[in-house]
């Protein structure tokens, strides 16, 4: 029996969310496990109705469950980062989620931007730290007439920029980014287990040519950690060059690991890699912890309700939470009935198709009894 928290969310979340859950329950009855959903209600309704974000009632009742099943957050009522900050940051930060783990694969009968790919060249994965770097928090912004304020900033960091004291013309702001040894250390090591449990290939990205002291640290500890793996190979890329193999190129790719704010805008040059958001899961994981699995999209307010939105990436989020549970054959049967549905032509819209978005959690969810 698992025990697995729901969050919902804002938007077009408890739709998608409703079908995963469907598909998750088809997987239990056929390969034989319990799963005891757990629901909290998180979201901008209770935020607007009450002004609360997230408890710590809540975090108590969210550390009982292993696994966590996200639908999607953010709402027009609420000011831009409130929610995606208070609730989705927090749960991650809270529970040391320190890998964001994110497949780049490409299904069959999916279409890709990139001319003459197949699903044999596109099937990696990208290992994103997950709690430092640059969203640490750690920053500023101030004025020139906050001159004591501007004059300590631009001394610690031998900064050029003028001083009016009568004048808040001049402004500057600054964001601080952290690497600890032992934060890259524990992602590393979980992205090179991975890799040797795959095709035996690492590729680790930083920025360590201009950022040498904070992303020369990665390095540093990616090459010891390296010397623990002598069957894994091992290869360094700039991020602004990954993002040209990655469309060039992306055979070359088995395991990425990468920074936290890197690992954000790679990502999603893998979405659309691997055929959109749509078909876009992630994993928030803390291997000893509760771990958190939902698709990387975002809640699409203006298509709630409707019954129009693309429950793939939450149902593949889900597929990645059973085998992050050790359901591991219930795991692929799900993967492999979303890609059933898609060769079989049963997709919402945005894939060309005429299903509904339950229409389409009933197709797999049938198709994982069949399995």
């Amino acid at each position: 029996m698992h025990r697995i928290g729901v969050i919902s969310g804002d938007g077009i979340g408890p739709e998608i969310i409703a079908e995963g859950r469907k598909v998750l329950d088809a997987a239990a009855d056929r390969y034989h496990f319990g799963i005891e959903w757990q629901e909290f209600d998180l979201g901008a309704e209770r935020y607007l109705r009450t002004g609360q974000l997230l408890t710590e009632e809540d975090l108590t009742s969210l550390s009982q469950c292993r696994a966590i099943y996200f639908g999607a957050i953010g709402d027009e009522r609420v000011k831009p980062g409130v929610l995606e900050k208070g609730i989705l940051l927090a749960l991650r930060f809270y529970f040391d989620q320190y890998v964001n783990l994110r497949p780049v694969k490409l299904l069959q009968g999916v279409w890709t931007p990139l001319a003459g790919k197949t699903p044999a060249d596109i099937d990696f994965m990208v290992v994103r730290e997950n709690t430092e770097d640059f969203y640490v928090g750690i920053g500023s912004r101030f004025r020139g007439r906050e001159r004591k304020e501007l004059e300590v900033v631009r001394e610690l960091y031998q900064l050029r920029f003028s001083l009016d004291a009568e004048s808040d013309a001049e402004e500057i702001a600054y964001q601080i980014g952290v690497i600890s040894r032992e934060g890259a250390r524990r992602v590393l090591r979980y992205a090179f287990d991975l890799a040797s449990r795959r095709r035996r290939k690492l590729t680790s990205v930083d920025k360590a040519n201009v950022l040498t002291d904070v992303y020369g640290l990665w390095r540093e500890v990616c090459a010891e950690e390296a010397r623990s793996y002598p069957g894994v190979s091992v290869e360094y890329n700039f991020v602004d060059a990954i993002t040209m193999w990655f469309v060039k190129n992306p055979e070359w790719f088995d395991v990425v690991v990468t920074p936290n704010m890197f690992g954000d805008i790679i990502t999603d040059l893998g979405a659309m890699v691997q055929g959109g958001l749509g078909l876009a899961p992630g994993g928030n994981i803390n291997p000893t912890g509760t771990s958190m699995f939902e698709p990387i999209h975002g809640s699409a307010p203006k298509y709630r309700g409707m019954g129009i939105a693309n429950p793939f990436a939450t149902i593949w989020a889900g597929s990645m939470l059973l085998d992050h549970l050790g359901e591991h054959v219930a795991a692929a049967a799900v993967l492999t009935a979303i890609e059933q549905s898609i060769l079989a032509g049963i997709t919402t819209r945005d894939m060309g198709g005429n299903s509904s978005t339950s229409g389409v959690g009933d197709a797999v969810a049938r198709l994982v009894s069949l399995s």
